[in-house]
């Protein structure tokens, strides 16, 4: 997917979506949502509490992939006039990471939404830069109620 030309929700305000707080705020703007579909991006910056070596860790990478499923749940709270609920990552299934980005590099993840069963939502994630896949997995998470 490419970049949008409009951004939903910008850096200074993607706190209002999710629960994490500095330093753990791992996706910096909500570029889309639709029905299945959220789209961020995150740029990487020396200063990240998970980088490292010249690299962002593998914690961060899927941690974004669960920020994404985060700003996706609190856009659509913050649309409805609720309370944004917690979530936990219940369960990583087939987690693959090809490569890490480096400083100022810009991730782009996108969620897709699998299913919703008990309580859980399932989604698929894949986070890119520079227009090559870097990380994916499918994740389950559980909503708080």
């Amino acid at each position: 997917m490419g970049i949008p030309d409009k951004v939903l929700i910008e850096k200074n305000r993607i706190t209002e979506l999710i629960p994490q707080r500095n330093p753990i705020v791992m996706i910096d703007e909500l570029l889309y949502n639709d029905e299945t579909k959220t789209v961020t991006s995150f740029k990487i910056e020396e200063t990240n509490i998970f980088f490292s070596e010249g690299r962002l860790s593998e914690y961060a990478l899927v941690e974004n992939i669960a920020q994404t499923a985060a700003a996706r749940t609190g856009y659509i709270a913050m649309e409805t006039g609720s309370a944004v609920p917690l979530g936990f990552i219940a369960g990583i299934k087939d987690l693959k990471i090809f490569d890490f980005p480096g400083q100022s590099d810009v991730l782009i993840t996108e969620i897709t939404i699998v299913d919703h069963i008990m309580g859980m939502t399932i989604i698929t994630g894949q986070s890119r830069c520079n227009g090559k896949l870097i990380a994916s997995c499918e994740m389950k998470i559980f909503l708080e109620q």
